[in-house]
């Protein structure tokens, strides 16, 4: 089951995020505009624009990632 998720990521919070992305035995994909990035790419999620709401799609469970994904959740 493919899951999808709003975060917002600060430039200092990326590190973190694809740390613990490379961690998950599943693809996840971060989008934007029509930009699509492998969420485990330091330099792809680098290059991404902080300023905007990102979309992360994912269809694996990972309880350290979704406990990230929480915390950079945007509520809609």
């Amino acid at each position: 089951m493919m899951r999808e998720r709003k975060i917002k990521l600060s430039f200092d919070d990326a590190r973190e995020f694809v740390k613990t992305a490379s961690r998950c035995d599943f693809d996840i994909n971060v989008f934007y505009n029509r930009v699509i990035i492998d969420a485990k790419s330091i330099l792809g999620v680098l290059g991404l624009d902080f300023n905007q709401t990102l979309t992360v799609q994912y269809a694996g469970e990972d309880g350290e990632f979704e406990s990230l994904i929480h915390r950079y959740a945007v509520c809609n």
